[in-house]
């Protein structure tokens, strides 16, 4: 499948399949209700993203200036939906209580670095997304990042 060239998060889900459009209308309206403060929605490479606008953080994300730092993204590709969570690619504590919450929901973790696969709507612990999305204020995750990006540097 080839990357979406949608311009708006409009477009995009008008793009999707039924049943996928049911399952990332859901997932986005779960970040949306619980996106911390000052971060936007729109698109960023081919998919739906979450991110700092450079008037919270001038400097955009490190790998392409450009860009806004990235916060979150919502995806829809060939063989499963994903929805990728930036504080848990950056902030080991994130991610083990992330994946603590979700296997107590008794629902399949499929997992890769930051990204979670899904099939369908029914796979998804959407109250554990809801809290991790609410979980990092705008000035906590640029913190996560700022130094994440300085042990990367280090290295």
């Amino acid at each position: 499948m080839a990357q979406s060239q949608a311009k708006t998060v409009k477009a995009y889900l008008a793009e999707l399949p039924p049943d996928r459009h049911e399952a990332i209308t859901a997932v986005r309206q779960v970040i949306l209700d619980n996106l911390p403060e000052g971060l936007e929605e729109g698109m960023q490479w081919g998919m739906i993203g979450y991110y700092l606008p450079h008037s919270l953080y001038p400097g955009g994300y490190h790998c392409d200036k450009e860009q806004p730092l990235p916060f979150a993204s919502l995806a829809n590709q060939k063989n499963y939906m994903a929805f990728y969570g930036f504080n848990i690619y950056i902030d080991d504590k994130q991610q083990e209580w992330f994946v603590k919450e979700w296997k107590k929901t008794g629902k399949k973790l499929d997992m890769g670095k930051s990204c979670v696969r899904f099939k369908k709507l029914e796979d998804v612990a959407l109250d554990v997304l809801a809290k991790l999305t609410r979980r990092c204020s705008v000035e906590k995750y640029i913190e996560l990042y700022e130094k994440q990006l300085a042990a990367t540097r280090k290295k």
